[in-house]
């Protein structure tokens, strides 16, 4: 059988912590953002904790 194959966009997109939480870059911080408050904008800096509902879907794409 053959190996499994990580999804390597996924893992330059997705940092695994050392306890096994997912983090990614916060959303909507590419483009449109002269129609976004400034406020809105800096609340997107940062990492995030990978949805819930994303978490099994993510593993699997990463080889774990």
């Amino acid at each position: 059988m053959p190996k499994m194959k990580s999804h390597t966009g996924m893992g330059k997109r997705v940092k695994v912590t050392g306890r096994g939480k997912l983090l990614t870059e916060q959303t909507g911080k590419r483009h449109l953002l002269e129609g976004k408050s400034s406020k809105t904008t800096r609340r997107m800096t940062g990492t995030v904790e990978v949805a819930k509902a994303d978490t099994k879907r993510v593993k699997k794409m990463l080889g774990r």
